[in-house]
């Protein structure tokens, strides 16, 4: 997997408890176009520190250009930012 640490926007549900679960997700390409992407199944989900910020880290797994793939999505807690961490 490619360690990217890239911004992406993220459709997500929460629990009462404020734990989010992803549904799908807007990344953009070099080319400066955008790709959306469901997310077909949550694998696991742990909580990490990173630098002092908490996270929650999510592996993945979905169709991407026809392959299905992993992945690692995180939520930081502090800013409510999402980023795609590894694909």
């Amino acid at each position: 997997m490619k360690v990217l640490m890239k911004p992406i926007e993220m459709i997500a549900w929460f629990t009462q408890d404020g734990l989010p679960t992803p549904v799908r997700f807007r990344m953009e390409q070099p080319d400066g176009s955008y790709i959306v992407i469901r997310v077909a199944r949550t694998i696991t989900r742990k909580e990490e520190r990173l630098a002092g910020n908490p996270m929650i880290i999510f592996t993945c797994q979905s169709i991407i250009n026809g392959i299905e793939k992993l992945y690692e999505i995180r939520y930081e807690l502090r800013t409510c930012k999402w980023y795609v961490y590894k694909i």
